[in-house]
């Protein structure tokens, strides 16, 4: 069997650990030229958030790549959905990001895109799992590869200013921004103040050890306390690589991906752009979303856990609007891929062009009790196999009559287990929970 490498987002681990130790980063730089192998030397193009880790990744995957014969561009600290934009728009054939997204500074990751900006899909990457596992060949004995550092944060700063033009009346308007001390910190603030927005900046220091700590997209509390001291219009926390956003309104409360999809929706919508008339999420998002949708004759579309494969079924459907309940969200507008600042001038626009606030663009979106717990485990087994697991979910199941939704599921990242419950209050759904998590700390934790 061919060893599985790529997980929902890329090749994930701790830095310096398989299959992020320096031999299998070369090899994997390597195999992925060899994968799009073309009559031509190939171009790539990488870019990393501000882990401590990503500057030797750089220089492993540079020297497989160019073992390989391909030449390598380093954009530097860039956010993930700027190398999608500059692989397509710049005439790459790979983009490749170093980034482990949301998680602590010790881990990081790879996410490979195509020349057309696109993350890899589940074809690419088994090929790219099965050229790695081929004995039959070897990397070259390449020095250090040559890295060309090219300046190009301005080319996807100019692309992101497409989407708000001009804020009319919210020019001025304070924001606070928390950057995760991660890939942002390069773009946020330059984005914001040339649009004429008072930033309030958090998380903008990063040390290659303060990514995501206590701040970003999983750590609202800060930018919730922010908006509300410093009397903002509201606020947004980006992850570790700026491809997901979470905001908080005026009053300090947060608005996630979910009433996020919906307030975009319903301004697909009414501007005649919500092509199929459909948004795209995941098993993950709130029933409450659906419900609202469907109250405003929107179709909610589910995939999968992972933005890949809601662009997948974005690319297929023809749908414009998807994302995740995370903060993921893509606009096909913009580009293939999430991307947290188009997402902040997304939501910036519909507030210009309505006068509404952000608070009551969402204020009827009711959100159904849901807990998720999880729980780590020593190996991956199917859930249905383990008879303890499988009779506390059957007694869920049953004790749910209808009244929500059961979801459990591992990680692609983390050693993990998921275990989400939808339901009638929250007491109910905690409860439930800790009953099936009980069971998997027994049998595989």
């Amino acid at each position: 069997m061919v060893p599985r490498l790529f997980g929902t987002d890329g090749v994930r681990g701790v830095a310096g650990v398989w299959p992020l130790d320096p031999p299998t980063v070369t090899r994997l730089g390597a195999a992925v030229v060899r994968e799009r192998r073309k009559d031509r030397p190939l171009r790539l193009i990488v870019g990393r958030d501000t882990r401590e880790s990503g500057e030797w990744i750089e220089r492993e995957l540079g020297r497989g790549a160019a073992a390989e014969g391909a030449s390598v561009t380093s954009a530097g600290v860039v956010p993930t959905p700027a190398v999608a934009y500059l692989t397509r728009s710049a005439g790459f054939d790979l983009g490749i990001v170093l980034s482990a997204s949301h998680n602590p500074f010790g881990d990081n990751g790879i996410k490979v895109f195509s020349g057309t900006g696109e993350k890899f899909g589940e074809h690419d990457e088994r090929a790219v799992e099965a050229i790695m596992a081929d004995t039959t060949w070897s990397v070259g004995s390449a020095p250090d590869a040559h890295v060309t550092a090219g300046e190009f944060a301005a080319s996807y700063l100019s692309h992101l200013k497409q989407l708000l033009p001009d804020p009319g009346a919210l020019r001025g308007a304070r924001i606070s921004v928390d950057m995760a001390n991660g890939a942002t910190t390069t773009t946020a603030i330059p984005l914001l103040t040339s649009l004429g927005f008072d930033v309030i900046a958090l998380g903008n220091a990063p040390d290659g050890r303060n990514i995501n700590l206590a701040c970003g997209s999983t750590h609202p509390a800060g930018l919730a306390a922010s908006v509300v001291h410093d009397k903002c219009r509201l606020g947004v926390a980006f992850d570790g690589d700026g491809d997901r956003a979470i905001f908080v309104d005026a009053r300090g409360r947060v608005v996630d991906g979910d009433a996020v999809l919906l307030l975009l929706g319903r301004d697909y919508q009414a501007r005649g752009a919500l092509s199929g008339g459909a948004v795209v999420a995941t098993v993950m998002s709130n029933i409450g979303l659906e419900l609202a949708l469907q109250k405003s004759g929107i179709r909610l579309i589910r995939t999968p856990v992972g933005d890949k494969y809601v662009m997948e079924e974005m690319l297929s459907g023809g749908y414009v609007l998807g994302g995740e309940q995370s903060g993921h969200v893509i606009l096909a507008e913009h580009l293939p891929t999430g991307d947290g600042q188009a997402t902040l001038l997304a939501v910036l626009r519909v507030m210009a062009s309505t006068g509404r606030d952000l608070h009551d663009l969402v204020a009827d979106f009711v959100t159904y009790p849901q807990t998720l717990v999880n729980v780590r485990v020593r190996q991956k087994t199917a859930v249905a196999e383990v008879p303890e697991i499988r009779a506390a979910m059957d007694r869920v199941e049953s004790a749910l009559d209808g009244r929500g939704r059961l979801l459990v599921r591992y990680s692609g990242t983390e050693p993990l287990l998921r275990i989400m419950i939808e339901g009638p209050d929250q007491a109910s759904v905690q409860a439930w929970a800790e009953e099936i998590a009980e069971a998997v700390r027994a049998t595989l934790a």
